[in-house]
């Protein structure tokens, strides 16, 4: 019988070196939303004071094991019972992740008419739950399952319980909590993946793989924005993934001044007006009270 953990001893906390964003900084960043028309592309630098970890260091280099590809996730059985069991245990971390300063700063912007659109390549919906309407999922959700079979979409909480009745006796044990309600476990040979209920079909969750596009309503809807942004501001991201660095790339074809709020290196260091190399929820937090 597994051990079961709370969500608490499941994520472990690491203390890193504290750096506070410089007044002129500040000031710049917070003139640019002040103006209005401001697209933001969140990355998981915004989710990690929630306790949910990141994929890069600072030098953009993995942490982890690179995440599985969507070829070997609708190929393998193997890699399904993995990726499920491993998520099995990893959501229940992810799920109980509460918005952090950095998202409530985001919403208040917002609020606030000067944010016009959020883009988050994250997938744990922290940016609802913290008020802000305006959001594209550009990855998608991990709250919804789809059925690669018939294409019903139902909720993950729904599957998390049938995966809970399904697999009272998983003896697999938790090695580290990784990104995106991931989890590294010693063993999973005994888990049992649950099928689509309606066709028998594979379940996947609603989010966009490696190796997956992207779907173009999305990638639609923040170039739109783009053409009528006074600004770009990239929060929390390397954008070492091409789906969201090219909206950077866009962004300076039209030359629409981007500004970098991350710890450490990010693709667009070479082309950013401005980048702020301090905590996400600490650098918002200020451009608040900075922009009324």
């Amino acid at each position: 019988m597994t051990a079961r953990r709370s969500g608490e001893d499941l994520v472990s906390m690491h203390s890193a070196e504290v750096r506070h964003p410089d007044a002129d900084a500040l000031e710049r960043l917070a003139r640019a939303f002040a103006r209005g028309r401001v697209l933001v592309l969140t990355g998981a630098g915004v989710s990690t004071e929630s306790g949910i970890p990141d994929y890069r260091d600072e030098r953009g280099e993995w942490k982890h094991q690179r995440p599985i590809e969507y070829r070997e996730f609708v190929g393998s059985k193997a890699v399904r019972k993995r990726y499920w069991a491993r998520s099995f245990v990893g959501y229940r971390v992810l799920r109980s992740a509460s918005p952090n300063a950095a998202h409530f700063a985001l919403a208040t912007l917002e609020e606030r008419g000067k944010l016009e659109l959020l883009v988050t390549q994250n997938v744990d919906g922290l940016h609802g739950a913290a008020g802000s309407r305006a959001v594209v999922d550009l990855h998608g959700r991990l709250d919804r399952v789809i059925c690669l079979g018939c294409a019903s979409v139902s909720s993950r909480a729904e599957l998390q319980a049938a995966l809970e009745r399904a697999n009272r006796e998983f003896s697999g044990r938790v090695i580290a909590i990784t990104p995106d309600g991931d989890a590294e476990l010693d063993a999973y040979d005994d888990f049992r993946v649950v099928d689509c209920a309606r066709c028998g079909g594979i379940l996947k969750p609603d989010v966009v793989f490696f190796g997956e596009h992207v779907p173009a309503e999305r990638v639609r809807r923040v170039e739109s924005a783009l053409l009528a942004a006074r600004a770009l501001v990239v929060i929390g991201s390397s954008l070492m993934v091409f789906s969201g660095y090219r909206f950077v790339r866009r962004a300076a074809a039209l030359g629409i001044p981007v500004y970098l709020v991350n710890r450490g290196v990010t693709r667009a260091d070479g082309i950013a007006a401005l980048k702020v190399e301090a905590s996400a929820g600490d650098t918002l937090r200020r451009v608040v009270e900075l922009c009324p």
